[in-house]
């Protein structure tokens, strides 16, 4: 292992927003054993603390490579085109007016049942924006528009969240 490999070198699968996820599974628990601090116990602190270091890098890759956001969002970093959502939040208009109607349906929501079916509205948005991060990264290479893409998905996942805090207040 490689500290400097970045992590679809270290876990020894393709740069490709399309992962195999029982195979990152199972490369994640290799790794772990292979660099757990517990094999290294006869070895002195030094060498533990080099296997803690480890540890927590497999870890962090394995976190980063298993959520798509944060797949696509490393695979776009890492072809010179950052996300930088905290930064830039320019949507295209079509986007910015689906986040309104989403947000003035949920302003209205009056219980469970409006609330389903606006999840079930954001969930097939979600799923077009993965299908859509898919086609950008593994088939065009085009990590800017990735990029926004990814921007776009995050303003998705948020207002997911905000649905279900309001579902909460209805005891769902």
């Amino acid at each position: 292992m490689n500290l400097n490999d970045n992590d679809f070198e270290l876990f020894a699968v393709p740069a490709t927003f399309s992962q195999d996820t029982a195979a990152l599974d199972a490369r994640w628990k290799a790794l772990q054993r292979e660099a757990h601090p517990d094999r290294f116990a006869t070895q002195g602190a030094a060498a533990q603390r080099l296997a803690a270091q480890w540890s927590t890098r497999i870890n962090e890759a394995y976190h980063r490579l298993k959520a798509p956001i944060r797949r696509a969002a490393y695979l776009c970093e890492l072809h010179g085109a950052p996300v930088n959502a905290e930064n830039n939040t320019a949507m295209p208009s079509d986007f910015l007016m689906q986040q309104m109607e989403w947000r003035e349906a949920l302003d209205e929501a009056d219980g469970p049942k409006a609330a389903a079916a606006l999840r079930e509205q954001v969930d097939a948005g979600r799923a077009r924006a993965l299908s859509s991060l898919d086609w950008l990264i593994d088939e065009k290479g085009d990590y800017p528009a990735a990029a926004q893409q990814v921007r776009a998905l995050m303003f998705i996942e948020r207002f997911a969240e905000d649905i279900e805090a309001k579902s909460d207040q209805w005891g769902q």
